[in-house]
């Protein structure tokens, strides 16, 4: 019995989706990693430099691939190649325990010259935001302070790292639901043991009797990015003042730093 048009068409479209997203994305303009790159990385990104060869040689093929499929933009500001990497660093961190995994919710970064406001000035009155995942017509879009990104990266003894707090948040949302459970990379056994040690660190928070960023007891959702930004910026603190919850994020995020 020959097939029928209408049962056709839609295994067609499925076959040119996979060619545009597992062929047509492969032919990067990228392929060779400059020696120069590696040098910045080095110099700028702690997470790199204390990698042995061979997963230098895997982070390396991951900022490749995110430099090759992902736009970084500076609004109004010129930017540099390092900023590029510390971009893309931000990004490969997290998901570096992952190395199956890729973004698929997120097409451009915008560099911002300072901190922002709602409306997305940078001049004017409460300007109190450094980095933004966009919703709506904003959608696979994220916005950072480029100081801030710089910052995160450059003041060694800090617990904040703008770019990683976005792109966890980017994680989070991957699954469908931004809620501080990011089940596309958390196994079922870890929600409740999650969530627990997630609502017990809020209340210690809200008392005052934690080093966690107070900003991460504004919701589910913040403290998950916010404690993501401590535990890969300061794996060796983050384990000594929080051992159950480094534990945890060590087996949820597959990597133990410290």
């Amino acid at each position: 019995m020959p097939y029928s048009i209408a049962w056709l068409l839609p295994m067609l479209f499925l076959g040119y989706m996979i060619w545009r997203i597992w062929i047509k994305k492969k032919n990067f303009k990228l392929k060779i990693f400059p020696d120069v790159w590696k040098k910045i990385l080095n110099e700028k990104v702690q997470f790199y430099s204390e990698l042995d060869p061979a997963n230098k040689l895997k982070f390396e093929a991951d900022v490749l691939y995110f430099l090759n499929t992902v736009t970084i933009t500076g609004v109004k500001i010129k930017i540099e190649e390092s900023d590029r990497l510390l971009v893309a660093s931000s990004a490969v961190i997290p998901l570096f325990g992952f190395p199956e995994l890729r973004y698929r919710n997120i097409n451009e970064v915008l560099l911002y010259k300072d901190s922002f406001n709602e409306d997305h000035q940078t001049e004017g009155e409460k300007r109190n935001i450094l980095g933004k995942v966009g919703s709506g017509d904003m959608n696979r879009l994220m916005i950072l302070s480029l100081p801030a990104l710089r910052a995160g990266f450059a003041i060694k003894d800090s617990k904040n790292n703008v770019g990683i707090h976005e792109f966890v948040h980017l994680i989070d949302k991957a699954d469908g639901a931004v809620d501080g459970i990011p089940e596309s990379i958390m196994s079922q056994q870890f929600v409740l043991p999650w969530l627990n040690l997630m609502h017990q660190e809020i209340e210690k928070i809200k008392e005052n009797d934690s080093d966690i960023n107070p900003y991460g007891a504004t919701s589910q959702i913040e403290f998950l990015s916010v404690v993501s930004e401590y535990f890969f910026n300061q794996p060796e603190k983050f384990k000594e003042k929080h051992p159950e919850l480094y534990g945890l994020l060590a087996k949820i995020f597959a990597q133990d730093s410290a």
